[in-house]
């Protein structure tokens, strides 16, 4: 973790493991027009890195960053949702390569484009920056309540 905090980190799987632990029980719903309700996932909660890395007033916005380039972006807020997570495990068990492992970011406030499979860090930004999706026209947004899937 790193940009907008006054504490850069780095931190291995295990070792995001051994921070507490938080599972949540959510609704996903997929861009594609599908939902999976009542998804367990278990992972770290922003709060708990938040005390780590310590981030300035000016850090608003969020750049997860995954293999092979992918980025996704959120504002802060949505970081800081009580069901949003830095997950390990789906439904009690460890995350598959299929769906992340050995991290995903879990925001299901979004669309879930947004939770990006692999992660591999978080940049704390003071300015938006589109990612991977939105840049090729999906919603900045992606609230899947306001069915937020196109820019256009």
């Amino acid at each position: 973790m790193w940009g907008e905090v006054d504490n850069p980190i780095r931190l291995n799987s295990d070792e995001l493991q051994r921070l507490p632990s938080t599972e949540v029980t959510v609704d996903i719903h997929c861009v594609t027009r599908w939902s999976r309700f009542d998804t367990s996932f278990r992972g770290v909660h922003w709060r708990d890195l938040a005390e780590l890395v310590q981030p300035r007033p000016s850090a608003r916005f969020v750049v997860a960053h995954a293999e092979q380039g992918f980025t996704s972006n959120l504002p802060i807020e949505a970081l800081e949702a009580d069901d949003a997570l830095i997950a390990y495990e789906a439904d009690g068990e460890p995350l598959t390569p299929d769906h992340g492992y050995p991290l995903r970011l879990m925001v299901p406030s979004r669309y879930f484009w947004k939770s990006a499979k692999w992660l591999r860090g978080l940049e704390l930004l003071d300015h938006d920056q589109p990612g991977f999706w939105e840049r090729y026209g999906y919603n900045n947004n992606a609230d899947f309540w306001k069915e937020e899937r196109y820019g256009f």
